[in-house]
């Protein structure tokens, strides 16, 4: 018994290969980010709700039309990204270079569709007097906490493009791998994730009584 127990575990060994945990490293590392900047959303959401649920006179400042009609084509936009990501994914996997481009591409287009959306929401806000520490409706945490969340998550969609393009291109002349591709992959999908918290937290929990 003893001796088998030793074979087992001598057998089980890393052998000084380049995958230690059956992972490739950029992917380990991604996973890895994801899980880190996962915490540090889920501080700034509780924090958010912790202030919603203690402040008597927290706004309801979005009424359905516009705003929450406005914020659901940004979520479509988002959504609609996951999905050429995924596409783009499949396409790296077969190696097929060009309808790999074209849907990292599209996912681009998509994303900053999204940002220009959010951008374009907040001049809106700010035209009618919602500042990080300021806010017409009542109290001027609403304007801080809705800026720090929504500020933080267009600049990882922001990054996000960025990254996609450096990947597109890279993959273009050959210089990336399929696993570059996924790995690029795993930021965005959690990009999208995020949202899908802070959209019905902040959006749909708010919607201006009529």
């Amino acid at each position: 018994m003893a001796d088998h127990v030793e074979a087992v575990a001598t057998g089980s060994r890393w052998g000084g290969g380049v995958a230690p945990y059956a992972i490739g490293s950029k992917k380990l590392g991604m996973w890895l980010f994801i899980v880190s900047d996962s915490l540090t959303f889920s501080v700034l959401i509780l924090v958010y709700a912790y202030l919603r649920l203690a402040t008597p006179d927290w706004p309801t400042p979005f009424p359905f039309s516009p705003s929450i009609i406005f914020a659901s084509v940004m979520t479509f936009c988002l959504l609609s990204s996951s999905v050429t990501m995924v596409l783009a994914v499949a396409a790296a996997h077969r190696q097929e270079h060009l309808r790999t481009v074209l849907w990292l591409l599209a996912t681009m287009i998509l994303g900053s569709a999204f940002l220009v959306l959010h951008v374009t929401e907040w001049s809106h806000l700010i035209h009618e007097g919602v500042k990080p520490f300021e806010n017409p409706w009542g109290t001027p945490l609403f304007g801080g906490t809705f800026f720090g969340l929504t500020g933080m998550h267009m600049l990882h969609v922001t990054i996000g493009v960025i990254y996609l393009g450096i990947i597109a291109f890279g993959f273009g002349r050959r210089k990336f791998s399929s696993e570059d591709v996924e790995v690029s992959g795993l930021y965005w999908h959690f990009v999208d994730l995020v949202w899908m918290f802070l959209f019905p937290l902040i959006y749909l929990m708010s919607v201006k009584p009529s």
